[in-house]
This record gives C-alpha cells, structure tokens and sequence, in this order.
C-alpha cells in the first residue's frame, strides 16, 4: 500500500445524476470520508435534468456540475470525462458507495505498476441488512444472470468461486489481481467504481458523446493487449429495492442495447455464444438448473436471497425475448421520463 500521500496520483470522480436525491448524499459522504488528500480529489456531477433535490445535495457537497443534455449515464460520464483534470479518472455511479475509508488509496495501489491501465473491485458488498434483491446481485456478482451463463462478468460470484467465467491469465500480486486482457473475450469491467488512467480514457473514447464502460477494454485489446488489475476491495451498489424497479432497469437495458446498436454508438465487438444463450433459455424454462444454481451459492454464502435467483432469470428470459422481437418492428430508446434512483 503506498503510504506517501505526496506519491498518491489525483483522481477525477466521474458520476452521472438524474434524480439520485435518494443515493446521491451517501455517495458523495463516502467519497469525502476517503483517506486521501482533499486536494487530489475533484468530483465532477453530469445531471441529466433533475428535478428533485440532487443538485442541492452536489452544491451542499461543493462538487462540479456540468449538465447532460442526452441524460443517459453514458452520456453523462462522456460529458463529465471532458472537465477531468486528475491523472487518474474514477467511474462511480449515483448509486455505489465506497465502504471504508481505505478504499480509494487501496484502488490507487496497483497504478504504481506502469503496465496497468484500470482497476476494479473484485467484489460487490454484500450487507446483512440490504434489500432482498441487492443481496442477490451482490452474491451473484452481477445485476443481469443472463451475463453468468456466458460467463461474461467481472464480480465474484458465489455459485462459480470466481470474478469471471472466462479464462484470463491472472498473476496474484497481494492486494490485487494482475490480469492481461487480449482477444474479444473480456470481462465486463469498467462500471461501479473502475479507475483507468486518465490519458487512456480520453484517447481512447474522449470525444465520444456516449461512454459505455464495458466497451473501453475491447477499444484497448482491438489495439494491443493491456494489463488490469482487480483490487481485492469491494463496491457497494444499491442496485434496486422493488421488483419493479428490477423489471424496469432490465428493459431499459435491452432497448438501449438495441437502438444504440442500430445507431452504431456502441464500439465494442460482442460474441454471440448461441450454446451459451440456448443454456438460459433452456435453464428459464425448465427451472432446475436454476434451483440447483441457487442451492449451490446458498452452500457457499447462505442467504434467503437466493431464492430470486429463478425468478431474476425468467424475468430476464421474458424481458430480452420480447424487447428482441420488438426490435425488428420498431427500436428506440428507454423514455427517461420520470426517472429516479
């Protein structure tokens, strides 16, 4: 761990808002409790047009503001990423709070190695306490179970023991993962707390007016191969509390999946892995193997959350089927109408 504050690099804290009152002040309260120099830490806010008290809460926390016309989040750290002047550029949601105050010195450390490019928490935090649904994500490793069938995800996940299900030469360097990403099979790193260093960022998607996280490492692997690391902290994600809300989040990602498609916006090269996607569909339907999923997470980390598990996924099944269908007659993006945290 570096132990200088003189040596620590300055970091920019990207976060896209529209209507984050409900999480925005525990974000923020997470960032400022951090042991780190004041001085090397600027917060810079992106607002897609809120209404409720979110700026309040960003002027109360005295953080830049600049506005988001496109009010997506990826619009939002697009935006945001043009106003960043740390080395060091940090991709934290509305809704992810930092959960100690170590945190950010502990996602610094692995940049003292020049080949490492980014950084992510290797875990989500999972809390007693939480809602019934972010108690599922945190132990599933993810948001979307559709990711864990083909192995496409970046959280450790208590059914598989592992961060990822895809096969990634790996070094274990104590406090983190040293990890060289190459080919058009990567993780989804780049969301909930992910650190790239600054220059890399604004080359590689500066003037881009949408910055989708998950596509940054196929924008360096298309180029040459590059190191990551996966920092041995977690990041806590206040996903959702209500079904609805998990419908909601699940349908918005589908039909913007397909209209920026279509627009071309997206930069990332995806495989299709048909065996994979006749796996879940298969596994929705007949509902065994995923029973069997869940009693296997819930012998590893007990917790009546498993019990979504079935549930999450023939939601799922039924949201991305339907918005597929929709797609060939009709595409466009998710209102953001009304939208809140």
């Amino acid at each position: 761990m570096i132990e200088n504050n003189k040596n620590l690099l300055s970091v920019s804290v990207l976060i896209p808002t529209l209507n984050a009152a409900r999480v925005l002040e525990t974000c923020l309260k997470s960032i400022y409790e951090q042991d780190y120099p004041k001085s090397k830490v600027e917060i810079i806010i992106a607002d897609g047009g809120s209404t409720d008290k979110t700026l309040e809460i960003a002027k109360e926390f005295e953080t830049q503001v600049c506005q988001n016309p496109l009010k997506t989040a990826e619009a939002g750290k697009a935006t945001a990423l043009r106003q960043a002047k740390g080395e060091l550029v940090a991709l934290v949601d509305s809704d992810n709070f930092l959960p100690d105050k170590f945190w950010l010195k502990k996602m610094v450390e692995p940049f003292s190695d020049k080949e490492i490019l980014g950084a992510e928490p290797w875990e989500f935090t999972h809390r007693r306490n939480d809602s019934l649904i972010n108690r599922y994500c945190a132990l599933l490793g993810m948001n979307d179970p559709y990711c864990f069938f083909i192995g496409n995800y970046d959280k450790r996940c208590f059914i598989s023991g592992k961060w990822t299900g895809l096969a990634l030469p790996q070094e274990d360097k104590g406090n983190f993962i040293k990890i060289k990403m190459s080919g058009q099979a990567l993780p989804t790193v780049g969301a909930n707390g992910t650190i790239w260093r600054a220059k890399v960022l604004k080359e590689t998607v500066g003037r881009e007016n949408y910055l989708f996280d998950t596509d940054i490492p196929y924008f360096l692997a298309s180029k040459q191969p590059f190191y990551f690391a996966k920092v041995k902290v977690s990041i806590t994600h206040d996903f959702c509390h209500r079904f609805r809300d998990f419908y909601r989040k699940q349908k918005r990602r589908a039909k913007d999946f397909f209209y920026l498609e279509k627009k071309k916006t997206r930069k990332g090269t995806y495989q299709r892995q048909m065996g994979k996607q006749l796996y879940f569909i298969l596994a929705s339907v007949f509902l065994l193997p995923l029973f069997y999923q869940a009693i296997k997470g819930y012998l590893r980390k007990p917790d009546k959350a498993w019990l979504f598990h079935p549930i999450a996924c023939l939601v799922t099944l039924w949201v991305y089927g339907t918005e597929t269908l929709l797609s060939k007659v009709k595409i466009g993006e998710m209102s953001r109408k009304g939208w809140g945290q």
